[in-house]
């Protein structure tokens, strides 16, 4: 198995940083759902640490992937889809990852002008609290994860599609 992509498979690189996000994003997603709802308490305060941990720890590894995908060629999808199929499975891989980005920085501004410390990897950082602008960025925050959610969706649906209707078995390239 070869570390890196070629032109016709990922590398082992490129499907440690898939699965890793999406087992990040399966936990993060139903943690902040949870969040919601909980009141003031001992125990949100330590399912929200692990929240802001667990989305800090996505967006840095969003930001290596991208960073990797720079400098490593993405697999061709083949000569058997149309070119309004490869520019929705690129669309919706642009928008996965400007909408996980979205979601950590719209979650962490709220966080901070909400007059709550950030800690950042050993750095604490406080700004001065602006509630309108906390639930600006809070409902950014919530619209991000709406967004989201149906991208995975159909990012699954698509691997779904290609299964049954066109017998390509596209999650095989990505295992």
């Amino acid at each position: 198995m070869r570390l890196t992509n070629n032109l016709t498979e990922y590398g082992s690189i490129s499907k440690i940083f898939h699965w890793l996000s999406a087992a990040a994003l399966l936990i993060q997603i139903p943690l902040g759902f949870y969040l919601v709802d909980l009141d003031f308490s001992e125990k949100r305060l330590t399912i929200e640490s692990i929240h802001v941990v667990l989305g800090l720890s996505l967006f840095y590894l969003t930001l290596l992937r991208l960073i990797y995908k720079l400098f490593n060629p993405t697999p061709s999808l083949g000569n058997s889809i149309f070119p309004g199929q490869r520019l929705i499975a690129k669309l919706n891989h642009i928008l996965l990852y400007v909408t996980i980005l979205a979601i950590t920085v719209s979650g962490a501004l709220k966080k901070l002008l909400s007059g709550e410390v950030l800690d950042v990897f050993l750095i604490n950082i406080e700004i001065k609290d602006n509630f309108e602008l906390a639930k600006l960025f809070y409902d950014m925050h919530i619209i991000s994860n709406y967004t989201l959610i149906t991208l995975i969706l159909l990012h699954i649906f698509a691997v779904v599609i290609h299964k049954v209707l066109f017998k390509e078995n596209l999650l095989k390239r990505i295992l």
